[in-house]
């Protein structure tokens, strides 16, 4: 990966990064603020929305947080070791508790009126298609362990023609 693809790179990774605190902390403020709903509907799920909200940048703030480190493994040509695992396994998990978070969210909007029930089976098409992205890593990462193996096998390999030479 060339270095200015890994600048270019880590630029989004810290504006994303920036952006997802700012939301955090303009949602907690909001929160503690406690601005008056007119709607008593929304009133009611305020609270759960707002911390799902919240829940949901910090599972992406791990997300980008392991990219950033798997970017770094790959800029030294360390990305096929067994380190590598932990991070993907990390952004695997990342992504199932954020359909989780989703799927709460639905759940928590749900019965009332408080929003269209469209809204809610877009919630759960958003569901599907963040499994969706986590089952995706999850082969990426089966593709990370072929090259893992072959590296090693590899490095066998070249011990033992070195002992024949």
């Amino acid at each position: 990966m060339g270095q200015l693809t890994v600048l270019a790179l880590r630029g989004v990774l810290v504006m994303l990064l920036a952006g997802s605190v700012f939301i955090q902390g303009v949602l907690v403020w909001l929160l503690v603020a406690g601005s008056g709903d007119p709607d008593a509907d929304l009133a009611s799920v305020r609270t759960p929305v707002f911390l799902i909200v919240v829940l949901g940048a910090a599972a992406a703030e791990v997300v980008l947080l392991c990219v950033w480190r798997l970017v770094t493994m790959v800029r030294r040509g360390t990305v096929f070791s067994l380190d590598a695992f932990r991070y993907v396994h990390v952004v695997i998990g990342a992504f199932v508790a954020a359909a989780l978070l989703v799927f709460t969210l639905g759940v928590v909007l749900a019965p009332g009126e408080a929003v269209a029930p469209g809204i809610v089976l877009i919630l759960g098409g958003v569901v599907v298609a963040v499994l969706g992205v986590a089952l995706v890593v999850l082969v990426l990462r089966m593709l990370l362990a072929q090259a893992v193996a072959r590296d090693i096998e590899a490095a066998r390999m070249r011990d033992e023609l070195a002992e024949v030479i």
